[in-house]
């Protein structure tokens, strides 16, 4: 199972991005049911989207704020989300008594990530790749087939 990190989600929101194609490419040689994302993913991007809602100031910058926040949901809604359960609660404590030097965001999502077995695919390779048994890989980078 591959998991999509918040900053490669991003990208597939923005459909004309370079690196939004280049990750959509990946996902399509990928088995649809073989990609997810985690709880700790849609909190980080959801309070981004909550913060730019509340800074709206006009009518048109509250109908596109409104308009990404929906956005949003349907990214979501059209994904599998893996929850920060037991298993993943156990591997965190575990990731924090090693005193690893990486965000606590990043440790639940690792923590998740290595309690289902999966691969992270995430652009966050100096932070993620300290982390004991943490496959990941980083999709915005082109691969010779």
């Amino acid at each position: 199972m591959f998991v999509l990190d918040t900053d490669h989600l991003s990208f597939l929101d923005r459909p004309e991005s370079e690196l939004g194609l280049l990750i959509r490419n990946r996902l399509d040689a990928a088995r649809p049911a073989a990609v997810a994302t985690t709880i700790v993913n849609f909190e980080e991007q959801t309070r981004g989207r909550f913060a730019f809602l509340a800074r709206a100031k006009s009518m048109a910058q509250l109908l596109d704020a409104y308009g990404r926040l929906e956005s949003h949901l349907k990214m979501y809604c059209s994904i599998p989300v893996l929850s920060f359960d037991a298993p993943a609660a156990a591997q965190f404590e575990s990731l924090r008594q090693a005193k690893l030097k990486i965000g606590t965001m990043d440790l639940r999502i690792a923590a998740i990530v290595l309690s289902r077995d999966a691969t992270l695919i995430s652009r966050n390779l100096r932070d993620f790749q300290q982390v004991p048994g943490l496959r990941v890989e980083d999709w915005t980078i082109e691969t010779a087939r």
